[in-house]
């Protein structure tokens, strides 16, 4: 009889059943070209099985793993963030070191629940979410465990926003977007695992959506994360890489190291376009600056109630509104947003609301797709109302619209329009609650 503690017989267990498998896993040349093609300007660092090798490592050849492996290594792990020399890191360099060497980094966010099945649907929602903001190329993966891993690459972003480099915004503007989809997809989370957990093996528990939220600590300077189709010492199972459009279908066995061949291996960085994602990063700062938002009309944005006026006139809407409403050349996604928070904040009708909007975009020089008009409408209408940016913000300045003296002392397009509305007539306003979701 073993006197080991069952804690301690569990750790060997799987222990002996990763080691059982890596060499014969990690030898495949498919394994390690898709390991390698990822680590490119990454620091790379081997487990074995309990502890990490020495930092800074990296990848110099797709045929540096398997001895690493032979050696005892039993998963590999990379940073997010990009470097020109990842072997020149080392611990306690400045922030300017750190950035001197950042070439950029990539948006990761990195999800993890008690349940499988809360982790698919968290990343479900994430990445329709991207796609609403106009994303298309998203990389999602298996985490190996209980986990999902979604990545958006970093030449997805734009390289710099009023005049600042983004790639010395780590881990800054990274947090705040993980901050401000957690906040846009959490009441669907909550919506979606109350309904899963009610009559079913899990336990019915209304705070569950706080144990698959994205894992914020993450992003963090030269963390390391699992790298795709690397093992997981506790599963033994393959982090691999999933169509972001089947993760509903994903099952555990698919997984299986046993399983991984040249023909389903794929690439966990899509081939993305060129600042697809500046919608995403100007619109989270936006959303993130707006926190501390303070309108005359309302104390806060967290208790801002739509006013309703009884009639609307374009006559005393702001010049910057005024100026978009004429059509855009560019910034018209941002333009978009301004103008249906807007609308939705004065109380217009929804049908009045649509056909203005749909009007202002015959006015633009290149259309925005009707299906993106209706799904950000759709999104606006699932969610509470919020003001529009205030007019001292970088928003507008970013679409080419620079508010007047007169727009910057009444701070936010809603004020300006309540006040000039009720200055000029017997126009009555009102405060009502947001109406509850359809």
């Amino acid at each position: 009889m073993s006197n080991e503690n069952p804690a301690d017989q569990e750790q060997s267990i799987k222990e002996q059943r990763i080691n059982s498998i890596k060499s014969l896993y990690y030898s495949k040349p498919e394994v390690q070209r898709a390991i390698f093609d990822f680590s490119s300007n990454r620091e790379v660092v081997p487990r074995y099985f309990e502890g990490f090798g020495k930092r800074p490592d990296s990848l110099q050849y797709p045929g540096d793993i398997f001895p690493m492996v032979q050696r005892g290594a039993t998963s590999f792990h990379c940073s997010i963030e990009l470097w020109q020399d990842s072997l020149s890191l080392s611990t306690g360099q400045t922030r300017e070191q750190l950035n001197n060497l950042r070439i950029g980094w990539d948006f990761l966010i990195d999800i993890d629940s008690k349940y499988l099945d809360y982790s698919k649907i968290s990343a479900e929602l994430i990445v329709n979410f991207l796609k609403f903001h106009g994303i298309k190329n998203i990389g999602v993966k298996f985490s190996g465990s209980k986990g999902m891993h979604i990545i958006i690459p970093w030449k997805a972003f734009p390289k710099e926003i009023n005049e600042i480099q983004t790639s010395n915004m780590f881990p800054e503007w990274p947090r705040i977007i993980c901050q401000y989809i957690i906040e846009k997809t959490k009441p669907q989370l909550i919506e979606k695992i109350t309904k899963l957990t009610i009559g079913s093996k899990y336990v019915k528990d209304f705070s569950a959506s706080e144990k698959v939220m994205p894992d914020i600590i993450l992003v963090s300077s030269r963390h390391l994360f699992r790298m795709p189709y690397s093992l997981h010492e506790k599963t033994a199972l393959a982090s691999i890489v999933i169509d972001e459009n089947k993760i509903s279908e994903f099952q555990i066995q698919d997984a299986n190291p046993l399983k991984i061949t040249k023909d389903n291996i794929k690439s966990f960085t899509p081939n993305s376009k060129e600042n697809e994602a500046s919608e995403l990063l100007l619109q989270a700062l936006d959303w993130h600056k707006e926190q501390n938002l303070n309108v005359e009309v309302t104390d806060s944005v967290k208790d801002f109630k739509p006013i309703k006026l009884d009639k609307i006139s374009d006559e005393f809407f702001p010049p910057s509104i005024k100026e978009i409403l004429k059509g855009m050349k560019d910034g018209r996604k941002r333009a978009l947003f301004i103008l249906i928070n807007l609308f939705r904040s004065i109380g217009m009708d929804k049908d009045e609301l649509e056909k203005r909007l749909y009007s202002w975009n015959e006015k633009n020089e290149v259309q925005l797709k009707q299906g993106y008009i209706k799904s950000q409408l759709s999104w606006s209408y699932r969610n509470k109302v919020v003001p529009p940016p205030n007019f001292n913000k970088d928003y507008y300045k970013g679409i080419g619209i620079v508010p007047t003296e007169e727009e910057l002392r009444y701070k936010n397009p809603v004020n300006y329009v309540v006040k000039k509305t009720l200055g000029s007539s017997q126009n009555s306003v009102t405060k009502s609650k947001p109406k509850t979701k359809q």
